[in-house]
């Protein structure tokens, strides 16, 4: 009993530190270049078209889609969750999760409200905009960076972190959406 309480203490005091290493590999990750993707104008058009048409949702809009959403997830008739999932964007994504030889599990791509305007994979909402992934990059401002805790996704079984960054238009410098980019902890690490 001892030695487990011991060895429990131990993995306690090394979490912080623990944590800190997967911030440095995911700051190292997003300083490697490998998310220079993100300015190419399919990702910064398909958000720019979708910000013209969700610009003006009220919030009982939005979370009436969310709600949507989520009732088509898992089922077999997912009319708004195929218009986010498949196409030319959504491909693109699933490109560069490719690309990354498994250290990217998934990608999601956000409008100025934080809507889903493609993703790589299935997402269990449709609305990101109440989340730290969209609140702190997008809500932040052009330059900002959030780095979620490591976590067991339950869907992949594997522990991942997410790095979300606000998407910009190259020729404004404006904030337009944002992006977040799942990773397996083991590929950081």
């Amino acid at each position: 009993m001892r030695r487990f309480l011991l060895t429990s203490s131990i993995a306690l005091l090394a979490g912080p530190a623990l944590a800190t290493d997967y911030t440095a590999s995911m700051q190292g990750y997003v300083d490697s270049g490998a998310l220079d993707w993100m300015a190419n104008a399919i990702i910064i058009d398909a958000v720019q078209a979708q910000n013209a048409t969700t610009g003006g949702y009220t919030e009982d809009e939005i979370l009436a889609m969310d709600g949507e959403w989520r009732t088509q997830v898992g089922t077999g008739d997912t009319p708004l969750i195929d218009g986010v999932l498949n196409g030319e964007v959504a491909d693109f994504l699933r490109a560069q999760v490719e690309a990354s030889g498994g250290m990217v599990t998934e990608i999601i791509l956000m409008d100025a409200q934080g809507l889903n305007v493609a993703v790589s994979h299935v997402t269990s909402d449709y609305w990101q905009g109440d989340e730290a992934k969209h609140i702190e990059t997008f809500g932040a401002g052009p330059d900002a960076v959030h780095f979620s805790e490591i976590e067991l996704d339950e869907s992949s079984q594997r522990y991942q972190g997410q790095i979300s960054v606000t998407l910009v238009d190259p020729d404004t410098g404006e904030a337009i959406g944002a992006v977040t980019v799942g990773v397996d902890a083991g590929a950081l690490g």
